[in-house]
């Protein structure tokens, strides 16, 4: 799969939270902002779980049908495996 730079940027991102989240932590911030961080941090990370499964369902969909592949419906169940275990 190609992580595009869409990905990529909204991985530094999250690694920027997260740098932000420890000095936070290091600064002795107050609990609820620091869990305010996290939760928005762990949100971020489920959104691009998504878009990187969603992708690859795109393009393994397109790859078999350029294969002449009919039965994609194991690559579904593929996708809703890798989905249910992010979780």
């Amino acid at each position: 799969m190609d992580y595009n730079d869409q990905i990529k940027n909204r991985m530094k991102r999250i690694e920027g939270q997260l740098r932000g989240i420890l000095k936070m932590m290091e600064e002795d911030k107050d609990c609820k902002e620091v869990i305010t961080q996290l939760s928005a941090a762990r949100t971020a990370i489920d959104r691009t779980i998504g878009v990187i499964v969603s992708s690859n369902l795109v393009e393994c969909v397109r790859n078999a049908n350029d294969n002449g592949e009919k039965n994609t419906e194991e690559l579904l169940k593929e996708a809703v495996n890798l989905l249910v275990k992010s979780r």
